[in-house]
């Protein structure tokens, strides 16, 4: 019996001392916890533990997770990593944009990435080329078929198509312009267009070296530097410094003197009076290079980009720059020769001229 005094008494320690640990622990379970742990590998009551502090334990033992997530990068370092990727040497970058409608598998966006593929030795120009997406489904669709995409929510559902001259139309294309300035003061110049134009050549060799400014024109009147030129804003190129920034600050501003107005309506009223107090040199560019269906130009030797413009509706716009595709398909097979007699034309955009016009359709 008297051998087994020893073990009987140190069993009882051992009872008692783990007795004393939960009666420790019960007053609170996770902080103390936390103590035990220290003092096992530290020998002192410091409250950090592998980097674990016990202020992130409630007293009822609940994880904070709003303390605990991971912050959410602000948009605009997300946007500038991609312009950074996408730039050119220069700090340019191409922009285009595009929502649900536009973006789902045979629309717009499949089209105008295709032209750069078939056009000539523009490919490359993809590698900086930026796809903002207005909408979820359109980003989605667009990291599928693209290395460069942004999701710029805009607190509206955009992801239909927008009917010319809406409410919602509108909406989208001021917040358009704004994001357009954003890049600029960034410090990044941009190409910026429509996803309803398809590419043949790189219209940046068209932009002079010396213009803060180079827009697409509806109608073209012969001279680059005359303001009696009709823009068309869905191709621009604006040039990152602080004329143009000024420039697109008041050009938001001039929104209020036009009401009801898009973005390229007002561009129209106000480029003479901006172009002098902001020192801005503006180029309209040729539509013998930048084309559209307002003004219908049949030098294919010289085109650089077609766009559906004066042109209302979805589809009739992919029907009518399918079949323009098809035409730069079958020049592009003509030999050197017949393409030099500049006989061959681009078919009638017969959808979009026999369309009803129940209002005006300029640049869109």
């Amino acid at each position: 019996m008297s051998n087994l005094s020893p073990l009987v008494s140190f069993l009882l320690g051992v009872a008692m001392a783990i007795a004393c640990v939960f009666f420790y622990m019960s007053v609170d379970p996770w902080k103390r916890s936390v103590e035990i742990s220290s003092w096992s590998k530290s020998g002192n009551s410091d409250s950090n533990v592998d980097g674990v502090n016990e202020a992130m334990f409630t007293h009822n033992s609940e994880v904070d997770h709003a303390q605990l997530a991971p912050k959410e990068m602000p948009q605009t370092k997300d946007l500038a990593s991609l312009l950074k990727s996408a730039a050119m040497d220069d700090n340019t970058v191409i922009l285009t944009e595009v929502n649900e409608a536009w973006a789902t598998p045979n629309s717009l966006l499949d089209l105008f990435l295709e032209s750069f593929r078939v056009g000539e030795h523009i490919e490359h120009l993809l590698d900086h080329l930026l796809i903002v997406a207005v909408d979820q489904k359109a980003f989605d669709r667009c990291n599928l078929v693209h290395s460069h995409c942004f999701l710029h929510k805009m607190g509206v559902n955009y992801s239909s198509e927008k009917v010319y001259m809406t409410k919602d139309y509108l909406e989208m294309m001021w917040s358009r312009n704004k994001f357009q300035q954003s890049i600029l003061e960034l410090g990044y110049n941009f190409l910026f267009t429509d996803v309803d134009i398809i590419w043949f050549r790189n219209p940046l060799r068209r932009i002079a070296i010396t213009s803060h400014i180079a827009i697409a024109s509806d109608f073209f009147v012969g001279d680059e530097d005359s303001l009696g030129n009709l823009p068309n804003a869905g191709l621009l190129y604006a040039k990152s410094c602080t004329k143009t920034v000024e420039f697109y600050k008041n050009w938001q501003l001039a929104r209020e003197r036009f009401p009801r107005k898009h973005e390229q309506h007002v561009f129209n009223k106000v480029k003479g009076e901006f172009a002098a107090r902001f020192g801005v040199k503006i180029q309209f560019i040729d539509t013998a290079y930048c084309g559209g269906f307002c003004q219908l130009r049949n030098d294919l030797n010289k085109i650089c980009t077609m766009h559906a413009n004066c042109c209302v509706g979805l589809q009739r716009k992919l029907y009518d720059l399918r079949n323009i595709m098809e035409d730069w398909q079958k020049y592009k097979a003509l030999t050197v020769e017949e393409k030099r007699k500049g006989d061959f034309h681009w078919r009638v955009p017969g959808k979009c001229i026999h369309a009803p016009r129940k209002h005006s359709t300029k640049g869109h």
